[in-house]
């Protein structure tokens, strides 16, 4: 029985194996054994029926999606940003520290940037479209400038190279020594202070000595 079951499954495994079309046969060979095969040679062989393998037309197979970039939107730049005023190495001469900025660009500004002032380094003045900044009250001594250009959420888009400027103020006790302060004057010129009013002495009246 279990010889049978064999001899079947190799008879099943060469159907399998074999082109479509081919005749298979079988016959008992000379030691009693049942052979399966396509060409007899010879021996009294009966041809095996057949039945056809069941079979699935291939499914097309969709090609791989591509991977789709997306591209940001560049950002429009400047090939020229720069400070014209004050030049380079200049000395300001202005006791209330005022100084007038003013910067060039190449393109003028895209639509929604605007031009930003640092001073050593800080935000000074509020930005603006406007190439002509006025800083107030800049101290005496030496500082720096720079330009960004910035976009609508503030963040910068481009800078200037520094420029160093020289700021000249009198000094309050220099203002005093060229014009001192009067009594009128306390409290009302930045150079004569209340605190430093001297006090007023009071009269005493006299009363003669009896």
């Amino acid at each position: 029985m279990r010889r049978a079951s064999r001899l079947g499954l190799f008879g099943l495994l060469l159907t399998l194996t074999l082109p479509a079309g081919a005749a298979i046969y079988s016959y008992i060979d000379a030691e009693g054994n049942r052979v399966f095969t396509d060409h007899p040679a010879g021996h009294a062989a009966e041809p095996v029926e057949t039945k056809p393998a069941n079979s699935m037309a291939a499914q097309p197979v969709p090609p791989p999606k591509q991977a789709i970039k997306v591209l940001k939107p560049t950002t429009p730049g400047y090939t020229l940003l720069d400070i014209v005023q004050p030049v380079a190495d200049a000395t300001i001469r202005n006791n209330a520290g005022e100084l007038t900025v003013s910067v060039t660009s190449n393109p003028a500004l895209h639509p929604g940037h605007q031009y930003r002032v640092l001073l050593d380094g800080a935000p000074a003045g509020a930005p603006g479209e406007s190439p002509v900044v006025m800083l107030q009250n800049v101290d005496r001594g030496s500082h720096q400038l720079m330009v960004d250009v910035i976009d609508s959420q503030g963040e910068s888009l481009q800078s200037s190279a520094p420029r160093v400027f020289h700021m000249m103020r009198t000094s309050l006790v220099q203002r005093r020594m060229v014009n001192p302060c009067k009594k009128g004057d306390y409290g009302v010129r930045p150079e004569c202070a209340l605190k430093d009013k001297p006090k007023e002495k009071k009269d005493i009246p006299f009363v003669p000595f009896l």
